[in-house]
C-alpha cells in the first residue's frame, strides 16, 4: 500500500507539473529562452528552438507521469523520470545559486517556486523516486511488469487510456500556440482589475535593502554593507577613506514581501519617457494592441488590426511595443518585452479594458475575423 501510494503522489506532481506547462507552452518556452541566453548558459542560439524544446520537456513529463500512475513499463519508466529529475535539480540548483532565474517555471503561472523552492522540491522528487524504484526492485524481474503488465486485456485498456490522455493534451497544448492558454493562470486573465491591483501593490509595496560590495585599496579587504550602514559609516564614503564601491557588484536584497503581482510590472510610457499607465487605466475604454517581437509581425496584419482598432468607440487606442516606430496609424507606446509576454503569448495581441478591468484579450489574427 505504501508504494502504492507514493507511486501515485510522484504521478500526480508529474502530471500536475506537465499539464501546466502544456496549457501554455509558448509561455514555457519564454522561460527556456532565459536558460539559453547570454546571461545563464549564453547559448543564444538555441533560443530559436525554445518552443520546440519546451514541447520534449512537457511531453515528457506528461507522458511518464501517466505511465508511472498506470504501472507501465514501470522500470523503465522511473529510470527515466529519475533522469529527468537529475537533469531539472541541475537546472534549478543553477539558478538558485547564481541567481539567475527567478522562476524555473515548474508549474507554469499556475504555482510560482522561487529557485532554492525548486531544487529542494526536484531533490525531494528525486529521493522518492528512488526509494520507489527500491520498492519494486522485486517486481522489475517479472516480465509482465516490466513490459506488458499482469494480464493482456488489463494492459490494452492501459494502453487506450495512456492514447487518450496523449490525444487531449496534444489538443491542448495545440490550442494555446496557436491561441491562447485553454486555462490562464496569469495575473491578466480576463476579469482582472488593474487598476484595483496597482492599489494593492500601492498599499503594500516590497521592500529593497541595497547592499554595496566596498573594497579596502590599501589592505585589499573585501566587504558587504546595506545602504543604512553605508550612510551612518562615515570612514566608508569620507575624503580620503580606503573604501571604494566596486561597481556592478551591488545587490538588491528583499527585506519584505508585499502584495504579489505581475500587474506591478504593468507600466507604458510614451517615445519621450512619460509613463501613461495611470490615463491608460482610468480610462472609460482602452483599446491596446501589443507586440513584444514587432519585427516578426507582418505589415498586412498590423495594418489590418490599426484599421479594426481605430473603427472602435474607445476613449484610448494604443499600440504597445518594444520598438518607437512599431504602428503607423495609431499612436505608438512602450513596454518592457518581458512584461509584454506575461500579458499575453501571442504577437501581436490586442487587449480591451474598461476602467481599468480587463474585458477582452485576443490574439491579433482573431480579433480582425
Amino acid at each position: 500500500m505504501i508504494k502504492g501510494l507514493l507511486r501515485f503522489v510522484i504521478a500526480v506532481i508529474f502530471i500536475l507539473s506537465g499539464f501546466v506547462k502544456a496549457v501554455d507552452l509558448v509561455g514555457f518556452s519564454f522561460k527556456m529562452e532565459e536558460y539559453f541566453s547570454p546571461a545563464v548558459f549564453n547559448m543564444p542560439f538555441f533560443e530559436k528552438f525554445a518552443l520546440l524544446f519546451s514541447i520534449i520537456v512537457v511531453i515528457l513529463e506528461l507522458l511518464l507521469g501517466f505511465m508511472l500512475l498506470l504501472k507501465l513499463k514501470l522500470k523503465f519508466t522511473i529510470s527515466a523520470l529519475i533522469a529527468l529529475c537529475v537533469f531539472f535539480g541541475f537546472l534549478t540548483f543553477y539558478s538558485a545559486y547564481f541567481n539567475v532565474v527567478t522562476d524555473c517555471g515548474c508549474f507554469g503561472d499556475a504555482i510560482k517556486f522561487t529557485p532554492w523552492q525548486s531544487f529542494i522540491k526536484d531533490i525531494v522528487l528525486l529521493l522518492a523516486l528512488i526509494i520507489l524504484f527500491i520498492l519494486y526492485r522485486k517486481e522489475f524481474r517479472k516480465k509482465d511488469v516490466y513490459s506488458y503488465g499482469e494480464k493482456e486485456e488489463s494492459n490494452k485498456v492501459r494502453y487506450i487510456l495512456l492514447t487518450i490522455f496523449c490525444l487531449i493534451m496534444i489538443g491542448i497544448g495545440t490550442y494555446g500556440i496557436v491561441y491562447e492558454p485553454v486555462i490562464d493562470f496569469r495575473d491578466y486573465k480576463i476579469g482582472t482589475d488593474l487598476k484595483a491591483e496597482k492599489e494593492k501593490i500601492n498599499r503594500n509595496p516590497s521592500e529593497y535593502k541595497t547592499f554595496y560590495s566596498l573594497k579596502n585599496e590599501k589592505t585589499g579587504e573585501m566587504l558587504k554593507v546595506n545602504q543604512d550602514d553605508y550612510i551612518k559609516e562615515t570612514k566608508y564614503w569620507a575624503e580620503g577613506s580606503p573604501w571604494k564601491i566596486e561597481e556592478g557588484k551591488n545587490e538588491s536584497v528583499l527585506i519584505k514581501e508585499g502584495y504579489k503581482s505581475e500587474i506591478v510590472k504593468f507600466k507604458i510610457e510614451d517615445p519621450t519617457g512619460m509613463e501613461v499607465t495611470e490615463e491608460i487605466i482610468n480610462a472609460p475604454k482602452a483599446i491596446l494592441v501589443f507586440s513584444y517581437h514587432p519585427k516578426d509581425v507582418s505589415p498586412e496584419l498590423l495594418k489590418q488590426v490599426e484599421a479594426k482598432v481605430k473603427a472602435q468607440k474607445a476613449n484610448i487606442v494604443y499600440g504597445v511595443s518594444t520598438e518607437p516606430n512599431t504602428f503607423k496609424t495609431i499612436k505608438n507606446m512602450m513596454m518592457d518585452g518581458t512584461a509584454i509576454k506575461t500579458i499575453a503569448r501571442s504577437n501581436p495581441f490586442v487587449l480591451v479594458l474598461e476602467n481599468g478591468k480587463i474585458i477582452d484579450k485576443q490574439p491579433a489574427k482573431e480579433y480582425i475575423k
